[in-house]
């Protein structure tokens, strides 16, 4: 394939190695191709000290680079896939998962000792209804707040002492180059870097999705040498999960998908709104049919 390629991609120091990882990738597996980024201010970048929920539907970091995709201006648009909505618009389709990163949670603290490190009272900073979920039910005498802001945005606010800890993915701060396990120096201060080993990840998290037109071969075709099989297969197992329970990313859902030779295994928790036990579900199968085994864990989950 030769000619050019643009991405679209948010601005974000996160975003652009993200665009940067794909174009590589491209560049590997299509060697006369020239690719280009494209940066697109999405409405969740625009208003960065609104909340997630008071935005409304899904999709406030996908849309607008989704639309530069569909106008023409750009061959494919790259996400963190744990950003984009389940149901794509129409005339889009997922021309690439790649291999997946680390899809594990980190707990950045301005002490050590991890979660049991944290005073009674400690303020926690999560944009995530899950992570809020997965954190008080180890430690229920914390204060669990929102926060918005890319990475360096808010590790600077447990630098700054504006929180206790902050929990952050652990692909996202390696992609970084950011400790995901020990010391990390932030603005002159030393954090405490804690994997958080209890916790299961948002379905998709840790992996970067290629969104490309369903009616651009060239765009589908250039894309698809640089997916994953194993990642994809993961990720779709996890997203039908969420699907079928009718959630979005305001869902206190925890799903991993996990690949072992010729096996899919998928694990799930979702917590609901009235404080009561988690439903934990598992299941393997094939991983011919993903899409079907999310879907029969998510019908354990909801009549267990």
């Amino acid at each position: 394939m030769t000619g050019e390629f643009v991405l679209a991609t948010r601005g974000s120091e996160l975003a652009r190695v993200q665009a940067r990882i794909v174009a590589e990738k491209l560049a590997a597996a299509c060697r006369a191709l020239v690719v280009h980024e494209e940066i697109i201010r999405t409405i969740g970048d625009r208003h960065s000290e609104q909340s997630l929920a008071s935005m409304g539907s899904s999709g406030v970091f996908t849309r607008e680079l989704e639309q530069a995709v569909m106008d023409g201006r750009a061959a494919a648009a790259v996400h963190s896939l744990k950003d984009l909505p389940v149901e794509l618009p129409r005339g889009l389709v997922l021309g690439a998962v790649l291999e997946r990163g680390n899809p594990g949670d980190v707990l950045v603290s301005a002490r050590p000792g991890g979660v049991d490190g944290l005073p009674e009272g400690a303020t926690i900073g999560t944009g995530s209804p899950r992570r809020r979920a997965m954190m008080l039910a180890l430690r229920n005498n914390l204060s669990v707040v929102a926060i918005r802001g890319n990475v360096p945005t808010r590790l600077g606010k447990v630098a700054g002492g504006d929180y206790d800890a902050v929990i952050l993915a652990a692909a996202g701060l390696e992609r970084l180059d950011l400790a995901t396990k020990g010391v990390l120096e932030v603005d002159g201060m030393m954090l405490h870097a804690t994997p958080l080993e209890t916790f299961l990840p948002a379905p998709g998290q840790g992996a970067i999705a290629v969104e490309v037109r369903v009616d651009d071969e060239r765009a589908r075709e250039i894309a698809g040498r640089i997916n994953h099989p194993e990642s994809e297969a993961e990720v779709r197992a996890e997203r039908a999960v969420l699907a079928a329970l009718g959630g979005g990313c305001h869902l206190a859902l925890g799903a991993r998908g996990r690949v072992d030779g010729s096996i899919l295994h998928l694990e799930a928790v979702v917590f609901d709104d009235s404080g009561g036990a988690p439903k934990h579900a598992a299941l393997a199968a094939g991983c011919d049919d993903p899409e079907s085994l999310g879907r029969t864990l998510a019908a354990k989950l909801h009549g267990g």
